[in-house]
């Protein structure tokens, strides 16, 4: 349902002259000019491109006969939608920050260790950055520090690095996918108008399987490097600084997770299960791992670096905190702005409408929403922005085919969050080659989830499986 200012925005469009298909490429066009040309010509902040990107909107909105108190609306109807976003990010930083301050990220490397071995590295290394990418909600976080120490162990026992980097992507990507706490797992469902754990009941019935096949591989790769050495004492090192810097009992630091997880599976909403996650976390760190009430309250706000003199994990344990993710959330509210207009103004509907005539099948659509994805990534450089606008873009054909909204924003993800770091010049390809030393297009070839992930989605779309059918919620007045 439209919301008030949508109402009155929607009737002025009828009295407006809706963009001509010209003016519609010329300004889309436009906006990837100006991120292109920011991002990889003059490599400026990625914020400043899109005010720039907002202001190139808000004249060709201008050209269409709209006031600037017109745009100004679009701009805020398009933000509004991401308030309970806002909130989920604002408390995305303060888990990571409990998380670690508790010492559950330190319990799952610490015992996630012990099951290192040549012959079962590769797999285990990539349930192990799944697991701390699904704790952590993301797959920076993991690539840059377990992925770290990883690619050392890799390279003592002489392993193909580029594998070890493909499988450290794959773990990290499936983490930042799924989890709760991801940012981009919940931009995606908010762009697309969907519950949280909708969302990631969607993605699961096309992520579980593709995972499946990746662990397979993983184990017959791993059969071939059975014979290497294993670096014994790199390994003793790191869980000797980790047991004398955190109390790591299992049962007492993963309460937090389990907690969080619990109430997601009971579909508390995600504000609670997480809040609760955070009082149980702060309640461990300060009675548990004796650490100092104020210390662990400011870490809340910005976490400061880990004590136990290894670079890599100190790095790790003083990830999190609200302010942590003020770079995504400016970002988000930025973009959201630029596609409120986009949409609102017609830009959108009107490109649309020349695909849509296009697409036959509702696996044609899927595929054309998980290619444009892609392309996105390709032309723009960031996940984020090529989420808000394919969930602008196709929002209205998913409706009209009776699909779930929770099929749009996994389609959406699988072609933008999955691709991202399979690309040389977005900043998850750099961050990737830069943190793990691995050129992209090394490690490309072995980050086998995200290459196979969006196939298997369009063969699970031409098999007719997967697709949600969408929710009938009755209003008072039906009851």
């Amino acid at each position: 349902m439209m919301n008030e200012n949508e109402e009155q925005l929607s009737d002025k469009l009828t009295n407006k002259y809706s963009p001509s298909y010209t003016h519609a490429v010329i300004c889309f066009s436009g906006v990837l000019l100006v991120i292109s040309l920011g991002l990889f010509v003059f490599e400026a902040s990625i914020h400043a491109v899109l005010f720039f990107a907002l202001l190139w909107v808000g004249v060709q909105a201008a050209l269409l006969g709209y006031a600037f108190t017109d745009i100004r609306s679009m701009m805020n109807n398009g933000i509004s939608k991401a308030l309970p976003a806002i909130y989920i990010f604002i408390l995305i930083g303060m888990v990571i920050a409990s998380f670690m301050q508790s010492g559950t990220i330190a319990s799952l490397i610490y015992y996630g260790m012990d099951l290192l071995n040549p012959a079962v590295f590769l797999t285990v290394g990539l349930v192990l950055c799944s697991f701390m990418s699904v704790a952590t909600g993301t797959a920076w976080g993991t690539a840059g520090t377990v992925g770290v120490v990883l690619i050392g162990i890799g390279e003592t026992m002489g392993i193909p690095l580029p594998v070890v980097a493909g499988m450290i992507i794959s773990g990290a990507t499936f983490g930042d996918k799924l989890s709760p706490i991801s940012d981009t797992t919940n931009l995606a469902a908010m762009s697309a108008e969907t519950d949280l754990y909708r969302h990631i009941r969607a993605m699961m019935y096309t992520t579980i399987p593709t995972y499946i096949i990746v662990l397979v591989i993983s184990i017959f790769l791993g059969w071939q490097y059975a014979d290497n050495a294993l670096p014994i004492d790199e390994i003793d090192n790191i869980k000797t600084a980790l047991a004398e810097t955190y109390q790591l009992n299992l049962f007492v630091t993963l309460l937090p997770l389990l907690l969080m997880f619990g109430l997601s599976v009971k579909k508390y909403p995600p504000e609670i299960s997480m809040s609760s996650s955070i009082l149980i976390a702060m309640i461990i760190a300060i009675f548990y791992q004796n650490t100092a009430a104020i210390e662990v309250v400011n870490a809340l706000w910005i976490n400061t670096n880990g004590t136990t003199g290894i670079e890599s994990i100190d790095e790790l344990l003083g990830r999190g905190g609200m302010y942590s993710m003020a770079w995504t959330l400016l970002l988000t509210v930025i973009a959201l702005a630029l596609g409120g207009i986009l949409h609102q103004a017609g830009f959108l509907r009107v490109l649309l409408m020349h695909v849509i005539t296009r697409i036959k099948r509702t696996s044609s659509l899927i595929a054309t929403t998980i290619a444009c994805g892609f392309v996105g990534n390709v032309s723009m450089g960031e996940a984020y922005i090529s989420i808000i606008l394919n969930c602008q873009l196709f929002k209205g054909s998913y409706l009209d085919r009776g699909l779930d909204k929770a099929v749009l924003s996994r389609s959406v993800e699988e072609g933008a969050t999955l691709t991202t770091g399979l690309i040389p010049w977005t900043t998850s390809g750099v961050f990737y080659a830069a943190i793990l030393g691995i050129p992209t297009l090394e490690y490309v070839p072995y980050a086998f989830l995200n290459l196979l992930n969006p196939f298997v989605s369009i063969v699970m779309a031409m098999l007719g499986i997967g697709l949600l059918q969408p929710r009938i919620i009755s209003s008072d007045a039906d009851k």
